[in-house]
């Protein structure tokens, strides 16, 4: 059943911080070899495409558009079924299973349009399995753990984007293997993943479970009501899709911040070390940043990290030196820390429970349909104006999306 409290964003604090569930361990450490696997190759791929494929920057934003735009847009589809079925772990698996067969394919592209079908080929199967797993989070877990379980997740997945660079670095530079060797070998960790998945990740038991607010959980079976909830996601939800949307305009895939390393001199040798550092920064920061806004609020949170997200693009538009690149990658790990799990928490906090899935869909869906254009006009005025002029463009876009977090007046579902 849901019920819905006065105007706070934020979940009540818990007395004491019980362990997690084992699913949202099993889930924290899926993200974890996932990314271990996906971020051995994303580091180098903007310059594979340009320097060994020849593409323009305008071809890296269709590529990795088209798959952020591939994933979020499936997570809408997969989110409801997961609803409607109430079964999460089949699509997770899936999910986690495709990705990891079809991302190390990279190594055999000849081609940038190659790059496109395999990358949306990933994505698909992160758009399986999002939003079922985020909403599987906000199932296992009370309200006032809700940010936490989402920080622990983050924390996790930027860790392994933390050591998927650092292995690519050292089988490039010490064992002295080709790039697209390095892209085969994200086999492994991708492997481990689905193999944690099938073992650790539990279903909730064919219902609907939600916190009693000792850090336990309660489940229920879902009644004939239950079974295809009519609750509506509600105002404040979609306001806050609205934002979300704003924000998004104006940030486009991070391969452009690798691309405008390499601009400022970062060698390509580099590259993996400097994604590495960026996710350092977002491991350390998701878990306190998480629990801070069961505290104090999950709009401040967010408002914060979009106004440094703004800062940071400044930065990039006027930097000129190689250690700006350094400085700025390191700085821009807050605004992910600030942000990620919060947003996710955010989404969990305004709607019913058993609309959760389709919820986190629509999240991730609206977020997809303006990533696309996004990154493609984002490489659009590279090439037109530079990367000043575009960096630019997207820090104004996030500080007006700062402001109309305003209009969001969450009821905190629980």
């Amino acid at each position: 059943m849901t019920t819905h409290n006065s105007s706070s964003d934020s979940p009540a604090s818990a007395s004491a911080r019980a362990p997690l569930p084992r699913t949202v361990k099993a889930l924290a450490t899926v993200s974890f070899f996932t990314d271990a696997s996906s971020e051995m190759i994303y580091p180098l791929l903007p310059a594979f495409l340009t320097a060994t494929l020849g593409a323009s920057a305008a071809w890296v934003g269709i590529i990795e558009g088209a798959a952020d735009a591939t994933a979020s847009l499936l997570k809408l589809a997969s989110g409801w079924w997961s609803d409607r079925v109430k079964k999460r772990k089949a699509l997770i698996v899936f999910g986690y299973t495709l990705a990891s067969v079809l991302r190390p394919l990279v190594a055999l592209a000849g081609a940038a349009w190659q790059v496109l079908a395999i990358r949306v080929g990933d994505r698909v199967g992160k758009g399986v399995r999002g939003a079922p797993r985020d909403a599987l989070i906000a199932d296992s877990v009370s309200p006032a753990e809700r940010g936490r379980a989402f920080g622990v997740q983050r924390a996790s997945d930027h860790a392994g984007a933390f050591v998927g660079p650092l292995i690519a670095f050292v089988l490039l530079q010490w064992v002295g293997v080709s790039v697209r060797t390095v892209f085969l070998l994200a086999a492994v960790p991708g492997a481990v993943a689905v193999v944690v998945a099938v073992i650790g990740v539990k279903e909730r038991d064919g219902g609907q479970s939600t916190g009693d607010g000792s850090g336990s959980t309660v489940h229920r079976r879902p009644s004939t009501v239950d079974a295809f909830p009519p609750a509506p996601l509600g105002a404040p939800f979609w306001r806050y899709l609205g934002v979300l949307v704003l924000f998004t305009l104006g940030n486009s895939t991070d391969a452009f911040l690798l691309l405008r390393a390499s601009q400022l001199g970062v060698s390509a040798a580099l590259l993996p070390i400097l994604w590495a550092a960026l996710h350092v920064v977002k491991s350390a920061t998701s878990i306190p940043a998480g629990v801070w806004s069961d505290r104090v609020g999950r709009r401040t949170m967010i408002a914060a990290g979009w106004l440094w997200y703004a800062l940071v693009y400044v930065g990039f538009a006027l930097a000129s030196e190689t250690w700006h690149a350094w400085a700025l990658f390191i700085s821009y790990g807050l605004f992910f820390g600030l942000t990620e799990g919060v947003e996710r928490a955010l989404v969990a906090d305004l709607v019913p429970a058993a609309r959760r899935g389709l919820a986190f869909g629509w999240y991730n869906g609206v977020i997809g349909a303006a990533v696309l254009p996004a990154s493609v006009a984002f490489g659009l005025l590279w090439d037109w104006k530079g990367s000043a002029f575009a960096f630019s463009v997207g820090a104004a876009s996030a500080c007006l999306a700062a402001l109309g977090l305003v209009l969001v007046r969450p009821r905190r579902a629980v």
